[in-house]
């Protein structure tokens, strides 16, 4: 199935990405995320909070924006 997946990584991108029927939020953010915490980002799914157990649909828009930028003062 197909969704758009704003990475806010860095420099951020937003592309259509293919996952299988099924996934959860959580196993898309270790997929694009490897070694991350879900603690450090704020997850989002059609611009509304998401929990890991989420299951994405056709369609949906989901973001991953990291609360800390590395290297910021705070």
């Amino acid at each position: 199935m197909r969704l758009m997946y704003i990475n806010n990584n860095g420099s951020g991108y937003a592309d259509y990405i293919e996952v299988a029927e099924g996934t959860t939020v959580a196993v898309l953010f270790d997929e694009r995320v490897p070694g991350g915490s879900p603690h450090d980002y704020l997850i989002r799914v059609n611009r509304q909070p998401a929990t890991a157990d989420q299951v994405l649909r056709e369609g949906d828009r989901v973001s991953f924006t990291p609360v800390k930028i590395e290297g910021a003062a705070v």
